[in-house]
């Protein structure tokens, strides 16, 4: 059974009980007998995933498997937030991402670049196009050119610690 099945029979299995707590599934993945499942809010929410959260879905989610057994073998499962500086690596993931800084590796250079960061302006099936911070020009890359990719989380006037600051200073 390749990991490519093994993912989608587990996505399959789990994929409703993280739906039934408000949930989806971020990313899905089995590297060296690891299984990582990383949940999120849905986008737009206020709040984004609790300890909690991660405690019942790795419960609800571990009897689910065991009760199943999708896979062979012995195997450690992981579930976690992706957190703030997510990686991306399918189109969904950029898709979700719109509007937001993120940082891109290339595999090879691009008009003599490696590495790219910028507000993501659109992403398709195909690929994106990213505003590059440094020259405020548009590049388009197709996902075959992204060795590895991931937001870039930026402190801005809404955070709670910038409100703080601007009041001590008043």
């Amino acid at each position: 059974m390749t990991t490519d099945t093994v993912v989608e029979r587990v996505r399959a299995l789990t994929a409703p009980i993280v739906a039934d707590l408000g949930l989806e599934i971020y990313d899905l993945e089995m590297v060296s007998g690891v299984l990582r499942l990383s949940i999120d809010t849905p986008p737009g929410q206020p709040s984004g995933v609790t300890l909690d959260n991660i405690a019942l879905v790795s419960r609800l989610v571990s009897r689910e498997l065991d009760h199943n057994d999708p896979m062979p073998g012995r195997y450690t499962l992981e579930v976690s937030s992706p957190g703030l500086e997510r990686p991306l690596r399918t189109p969904q993931h950029f898709q979700r991402e719109v509007n937001k800084v993120v940082s891109v590796r290339l595999h090879r250079a691009i008009e003599s670049r490696r590495r790219l960061q910028g507000v993501l302006l659109r992403a398709d099936d195909r690929g994106i196009v990213i505003c590059l911070d440094d020259t405020g020009t548009e590049m388009s890359v197709s996902y075959d050119d992204i060795e590895r990719a991931r937001t870039v989380f930026v402190w801005g006037a809404g955070t709670s610690s910038d409100r703080h600051t601007k009041e001590v200073a008043s």
